[in-house]
């Protein structure tokens, strides 16, 4: 008699669904570390990462694939984050968009909401903790 209660116990936690949301992320960042660093993070999170190590080169795999995502930095040479956000923009209005940087030749938060004006629905000041990062993704990606 006690074992048909040891298999109700355990079954329906056997069959509850083991399921990530996986989004595909675009992460352009020209520090090697911060992309290692977030590829890492976001790939442990269950989601399928690219990265990018300037605006031009993400610009290019944001126009030859399907993102549900990109996390640019702002400050970066060739094509800085906001160059590469506007263009976005032109092509993929609906394309979600966090934006961090933690420099610059001024305020890093003016860098911020310049980016916000461009249609960002996120902001990170960089250095940010990995729960900031985490947090800013899947609020993000939970928003329509």
């Amino acid at each position: 008699m006690g074992l048909p209660c040891i298999i109700t116990r355990l079954v329906p936690e056997a069959m509850e669904p083991q399921v990530k949301l996986m989004a595909r992320i675009l992460l352009v960042d020209d520090e090697i570390s911060i992309r290692r660093l977030l590829q890492t993070i976001l790939a442990h999170e269950g989601h399928d990462v690219t990265t990018a190590g300037d605006g031009n080169e993400g610009l290019t795999l944001v126009n030859g694939a399907v993102f549900d995502l990109v996390i640019t930095d702002l400050i970066m040479p060739d094509k800085e984050g906001l160059e590469m956000i506007r263009e976005i923009r032109k092509t993929h209005p609906n394309l979600k968009i966090i934006a961090m940087t933690g420099g610059g030749h001024g305020d890093p938060t003016e860098y911020l909401t310049w980016a916000k004006a461009f249609g960002v629905q996120e902001t990170v000041l960089k250095p940010f903790t990995r729960d900031e990062m985490v947090t800013a993704v899947r609020s993000t990606l939970g928003s329509e």
